[in-house]
């Protein structure tokens, strides 16, 4: 890939108007004016997702939960398991969510390496949303291209301090998509389906330890399923001072979490995605930092590639 620029997914409309809540909608646009700003991305190399239709979401999603979103019918319950105000905004917000992913999937596949501005909704199953994930906009990509005939083996490799339960529920059934997830294992979710690979840490697991797993478990994944394309869900809880994390890494032990990541990716020579998923840090800046931190490492094996 030489010296080209790093490809980059983002709209505005992701910074949505959720009222008072611990989830920064803001961070995505704070990412995004900070790596232009510094010259990690470059404007002409930031690419406006579309919002996806009913068709290619019922890929991933059952039709009648659709249809209740579609026509903002959530129900009282279902809006209490999705933790978020449902309102038109936030619908048509997570309509470009899965349009960024499914374009960032596809750059990748083109580029070797890509970056989601957003995405990384992992605790939406087909049937219903919870945990702030309205859409899983990783399952609906996957299920698009697959659907395509672009790709056949995906792996999945999560590492937000939570579980990807909607992810795993999806995807359970089919021996095409790999999914690791490594998360804290007392966090929500309470119930958390299986996945093909899942590392439950105990709480408080810091820099040292958790690398070292991510270390054994991750080339092996990359060697033996050998994917065609890898969904990297770089989610910044982890962090010490994060507010629905119990988890301590640094930002610069996140940093090196994400440089041994994609550099794993580089040496199978595996096309990746990068998404930004979960981050709630105390400090607004310190959330920005880590995100920003992922793209930078994204950039950085993208020169080497």
């Amino acid at each position: 890939m030489g010296t080209e620029a790093l490809p980059a997914v983002w709209a505005p409309e992701y910074e949505m108007d959720i009222g008072a809540h611990v989830f920064p909608t803001m961070k995505y646009r704070l990412v995004k004016e900070r790596l232009l700003e510094e010259g990690t991305l470059e404007p002409a190399h930031l690419h406006r997702p579309r919002p996806l239709g009913i068709e290619e979401l019922s890929l991933a999603h059952a039709p009648a939960y659709l249809e209740r979103v579609m026509e903002g019918r959530l129900s009282p319950s279902e809006e209490r398991l999705l933790e978020l105000p449902f309102s038109e905004e936030l619908r048509d917000a997570f309509l470009l969510f899965c349009g960024g992913t499914l374009t960032a999937a596809r750059l990748a596949l083109v580029r070797g390496v890509a970056v989601h501005l957003g995405g990384g909704f992992h605790h939406a199953f087909s049937d219903h949303g919870e945990g702030f994930c309205l859409f899983n906009d990783v399952a609906v990509a996957v299920r698009v291209l697959q659907e395509e005939g672009a790709l056949e083996a995906v792996a999945v490799v999560d590492l937000d301090v939570h579980h990807g339960n909607g992810t795993a529920a999806i995807f359970q059934r089919d021996p095409r998509v790999f999914t690791f997830s490594m998360h804290q294992e007392r966090n929500y979710p309470a119930i958390k389906p299986a996945g093909d690979l899942d590392v439950g840490l105990a709480d408080g697991v810091g820099d040292e330890a958790y690398l070292s797993l991510m270390d054994e478990h991750l080339p092996r994944i990359l060697e033996d399923h050998r994917p065609e394309l890898v969904l990297f869900l770089a989610g910044a809880d982890p962090f010490l001072e994060d507010q629905l994390g119990g988890l301590r890494l640094t930002i610069e032990g996140l940093r090196e979490r994400d440089r041994r990541a994609l550099e794993a990716c580089r040496r199978t020579e595996v096309p990746v995605v990068v998404l930004l998923a979960g981050g709630y840090a105390l400090r607004e800046r310190d959330t920005v930092e880590i995100h920003c931190n992922t793209v930078r490492e994204a950039r950085a094996v993208t020169r080497r590639r």
